[in-house]
């Protein structure tokens, strides 16, 4: 086996167990007292991680200025609110900001989407272009890093909390995401740094501190970047790894019991295989999100549009409830504005757009003018917000898994990824094995793109000789992932990848003029037919 093979091979050998006698991966050789012991060390450890960590970070950054209900430690409702529901700031933040773009760029998001297509496809890619990644292996890097289990687990969860008509907030976001996306990873190249080896260092804290630093607000932009960097950090060691390993764990230990009782092992097996892959870099990366991407999207959409076709009297249907429920006033699930947060939250949580992430990613593209890139990055929120997304809401609505006594503790347990099982298990009973390795496949995915994502930011804050110290604290929060439970992951995952849109989507909107001039100036270039093609 060598270093080239070795990054599938965790992978590979999961799926191995899968076709195991369940039997055969149980937990019946361990003593009672050696479980007790094993599971007094995990719980001890999920809540210091609850009590320390996700309670204050909660209070602060997703305060809601009273609009929802507050209750006392024993959980008794104290007031409702003004709304009556939890309206955080920061998702009101995303959604008017990603309007406010798409009207700015004059709906680039739909009159480009066919050139986004041949771009990636790599018809205007130049060898000579200075860079590190081609446009595909950039976008197959974002991708790796938003397809994952936010399609699996936090659409599931999105129809469990806010019903059916989650959905359609869902899609719209992702549409107004496109958006966003194209001003960050434009300006991501716009103010990319290379250095004399050719590695590319790019995204927010580079365009938040040098764009507006260009502007006269030189000491706005550096506290700004400083407060990305901290929290892209944080949401590579949340969102970008432990969420991953916790919810596709919460798939896995069905068909392997053994993790069940040991869920540590996984932990450690994901350590050795990203570890492998995240010390070579991007281009490791990027190689590995090329041959990965494709072919994880391939499994999960086939499985989900055989369910869809064995239900196709009912899609019509299914899409009925989710345009109707998304407008209803009263619902069990907190009226129209409680599912428009929902699905918006959701939606920010999976496709990244004003978050900035993948504008990291996307710094790294082989390409000499910028509007080009943010062309190609719309395509990530589409595909999986718009496509990937909306297919498992369909799945979710059809199958009826969202309003199922049997699953209410899943729902409340924040079990999306198990949701989704029972789910395609409802239909097909060995569809859950195929879920499982795709989950595992986008787990592993996701975690390989946000290591390069936070590394990033850290050597940004401490300089390129803290590569090896971040990297070995990212795969500290691998193996967090496999004993911290799934509701602190999560909402420690919320925290920080939604708040890292707070001095981004400020960033984007300040610096719009100048991304709408490049975006003119590259557009009348394209109409003309000045770009040659290579293909």
């Amino acid at each position: 086996m060598t270093l080239r093979t070795l990054p599938f091979a965790a992978p590979a050998l999961l799926a191995v167990f899968l076709l195991l006698p369940t039997g055969i991966c149980s937990a019946e050789g361990t003593s009672s007292d050696e479980q007790a012991e094993e599971a007094d060390w995990q719980a001890s450890l999920d809540h210091w991680f609850g009590d320390t960590l996700v309670a204050p970070l909660e209070k602060l950054l997703f305060y809601d200025f009273h609009t929802g209900p507050r209750t006392n430690e024993a959980g008794e409702v104290l007031s409702q609110g003004w709304l009556g529901t939890s309206v955080p700031f920061v998702v009101v933040w995303l959604m008017l900001g990603a309007i406010f773009l798409t009207l700015r760029m004059g709906l680039i998001n739909f009159r480009g989407f066919w050139h986004a297509l041949r771009v990636t496809k790599g018809d205007y890619d130049d060898p000579k272009d200075e860079g590190e990644v081609t446009h595909f292996q950039a976008l197959a890097s974002a991708l790796s890093a938003t397809v994952g289990l936010g399609n699996i687990a936090g659409v599931a969860i999105a129809v469990g909390t806010g019903g059916p008509g989650a959905v359609f907030w869902m899609i719209l976001a992702g549409f107004f995401g496109m958006t966003s996306k194209f001003v960050e990873c434009t300006l991501a190249q716009t103010y990319r740094k290379v250095d004399s080896d050719g590695r590319v260092s790019g995204g927010p804290m580079r365009y938040l501190h040098r764009g507006l630093q260009e502007m006269g607000l030189g000491p706005l932009g550096f506290a700004m970047a400083i407060c990305f960097t901290v929290l892209c950090i944080g949401g590579s060691f949340g969102g970008g790894c432990a969420f991953q390993v916790v919810q596709s764990l919460g798939v896995l230990k069905e068909q392997v019991p053994l993790l069940a009782e040991h869920s540590w092992i996984y932990g450690a097996v994901m350590v050795v295989a990203v570890g492998v892959v995240i010390i070579g870099g991007i281009r490791r990366i990027a190689a590995t999100a090329e041959k990965l991407v494709p072919s994880m999207c391939i499994i999960y959409v086939v499985t989900s549009i055989a369910i869809l076709a064995m239900h196709a009297d009912q899609i019509g249907w299914a899409f009925g409830q989710i345009f109707s429920k998304a407008f209803e006033m009263q619902s069990a699930y907190g009226g129209l504005l409680g599912v428009m947060v929902v699905g918006i939250k959701r939606a920010a949580f999976s496709n990244e757009a004003g978050i900035g992430s993948a504008a990291i990613a996307h710094s790294a593209a082989k390409t000499k003018y910028p509007a080009r890139e943010g062309i190609v990055a719309m395509l990530g929120p589409f595909i999986d917000t718009v496509v990937i997304c909306t297919m498992t809401g369909l799945v979710i609505v059809i199958t009826g898994a969202y309003n199922n006594p049997e699953y209410a503790e899943l729902i409340a347990n924040n079990e999306g990824a198990q949701l989704t099982s029972k789910a395609f298990g409802s239909v097909v009973s060995w569809f859950p094995k195929v879920l499982t390795l795709a989950a595992v496949l986008f787990a592993y995915s996701t975690m390989i793109s946000w290591s390069y994502y936070g590394e990033r930011c850290f050597t940004y804050l401490f300089g390129q000789g803290s590569s090896m110290t971040y990297r070995i604290l990212f795969l500290v929060f691998v193996f967090l992932g496999s004993v911290v439970t799934a509701s602190n992951i999560l909402v420690f995952s919320d925290l920080m990848i939604l708040s890292m849109a707070l001095p981004n989507i400020l960033g984007l909107l300040l610096m719009s003029g100048k991304v709408r001039k490049a975006l003119d100036e590259y557009w009348a270039g394209y109409r003309a037919g000045e770009y040659p093609t290579y293909k």
